[in-house]
């Protein structure tokens, strides 16, 4: 699958902000338009808690683009066959067992320059 265009438009915030995987820089619409989804799908996705867009002072719905691949990577799963609740599952899964990944490596990096030639015991 393509990956979309998330270059925000029409977006306030700056470079640094729009640098921000996690800035809410995307409304509904603009997010469902760059995914191929439905609005529905999205508010369907908040349902079942797997996305919880922040909200603009006017109560919409804003994205951002760690929250485009998360909704990309469940239609994705939908698309190939399973269930909403399983797609939702399998992506807490899979997202959990990067973060146990990323821990990991930071502990065994600690742990290799502990016990490398000439440090401090």
């Amino acid at each position: 699958m393509q990956q979309p265009d998330t270059t925000p438009t029409g977006s306030a915030g700056g470079p640094d902000k729009l640098d921000d995987e996690d800035f809410p820089a995307y409304s509904m619409g603009r997010a469902a338009e760059i995914l191929g989804v439905t609005q529905a799908f999205l508010r369907t996705l908040d349902a079942a808690r797997l996305l919880t867009p922040q909200r603009s002072a006017g109560g919409h719905r804003r994205y951002s683009r760690y929250q485009l691949r998360i909704a990309t990577r469940v239609r994705e799963l939908i698309d190939a066959g399973n269930s909403l609740d399983g797609a939702c599952r399998i992506v807490i899964l899979e997202d959990q067992l990067a973060e146990a990944q990323a821990l990991n490596a930071t502990l065994q990096h600690a742990l290799d320059k502990h016990d490398a030639p000439g440090s401090q015991r």
